[in-house]
């Protein structure tokens, strides 16, 4: 464990280097910081002065070096736009962005693993021919357009009546269709404050009716991917000579799916969903720019806008390391449910 704990450690400062390399080298393609600090009127000597002061003059390597050494005591420097540290800028948008992931993995897990194991049960039922037909669907539409489809029928509203209204089947079919709207769809809301700073929506039925839609969005990723994972997995499972022997041994089929079987389903799901999960903080962008959600997305697409460079690179570093987090925990959990793999590499 010690000796995986090393390894690791040295793969995540190489992958922290990599990451740092990048995100400060593209730094000069995001626009000019000068002049949306100080704008048009002010005269070209001041402007020089103060890249001057700021150091962005220097050569590149003495600009990467001095932000490596503030990095590696977790100073990014100070936002332009914002005028205060980075990672408080990052550190105050990150728990919203944390509970959206949060709600949307509890979401694919619930759902996933009963329809997944379900459809690999019974392939040939007519419900798990819908889930397929409904993943491969889900797999197609983007996040955006998934979000504004729920802002459309949860929020808004529809009002549609295509059957006659005065039959008592018609009338039914309509109030089925009719969506009344008013599901909160802007925003967080108000979070009820937990650790100092921490505020999570969790803690209230309002916090999480305003979490309801963003997360079911979110969540629209990676369900279908999940389900189909599942499904593949388990099928593969079930054909193998020891389910084959449980079989013939009479062990109940509950026992079968749900012991054996699915125990060894999800070595594979956790090794590629782990990872999966971790790309929803990428892809909450989308998601919290269509719903206003004011987290790590939301705040990233500003800081673009107004080329606030220190606060972007900021924010990749961050991600950067849920990544490299997020592996080490997968490979962590891999090891402790397989014990006939050693997190060593070496077989047990």
């Amino acid at each position: 464990m010690i000796a995986f704990l090393i390894k690791r450690l040295f793969h995540a400062l190489l992958v922290m280097f990599v990451i740092s390399v990048i995100a400060f080298a593209i730094q000069d393609n995001l626009g000019d910081p000068i002049q949306q600090m100080v704008g048009q009127s002010v005269p070209e000597s001041e402007r020089e002065a103060l890249r001057e002061e700021l150091g962005l003059n220097d050569p590149f390597l003495v600009q990467y070096l001095r932000f490596a050494v503030n990095a590696a005591h977790f100073d990014f420097g100070y936002s332009y736009v914002f005028n205060q540290p980075t990672t408080d800028v990052v550190l105050r948008h990150l728990p919203a962005t944390l509970e959206l992931v949060a709600a949307a993995t509890f979401l694919i897990i619930v759902l996933s693993v009963p329809i997944g194991v379900y459809s690999a049960i019974k392939p040939r039922a007519w419900l798990s021919r819908f889930f397929m037909g409904v993943s491969i669907v889900g797999i197609s539409i983007p996040v955006f357009l998934t979000a504004i489809v729920l802002i459309q029928l949860f929020a808004i509203g529809v009002s549609w009546t295509p059957f006659p209204a005065d039959t008592g089947w018609g009338a039914w079919l309509n109030d089925l269709i009719t969506t009344e709207g008013g599901m909160p769809a802007y925003g967080r809301g108000d979070p009820v404050p937990v650790f100092g700073t921490w505020e999570t929506n969790f803690a209230s039925l309002e916090g999480l009716s305003y979490l309801v839609l963003p997360a079911i969005s979110l969540a629209s990723i990676m369900l279908p991917l999940f389900i189909r994972l599942i499904r593949a997995e388990m099928l593969e499972v079930l054909q193998s000579d020891y389910v084959k022997f449980a079989r013939a041994k009479g062990i109940s089929p509950r026992r079968i799916y749900f012991l054996h079987a699915l125990k060894n389903t999800m070595l594979p799901v956790i090794t590629v969903g782990g990872v999966q999960i971790g790309t929803l903080v990428a892809y909450t962008i989308l998601t919290e720019t269509v719903f206003q959600w004011p987290g790590m997305g939301l705040m990233f697409l500003d800081a673009i806008e107004r080329s606030d460079i220190p606060l972007i690179v900021t924010y990749l570093m961050i991600v950067g390391l849920i990544f490299v987090i997020t592996n080490t925990l997968v490979d962590l959990i891999y090891g402790l449910i397989n014990p006939t793999v050693k997190l060593t590499g070496k077989p047990a």
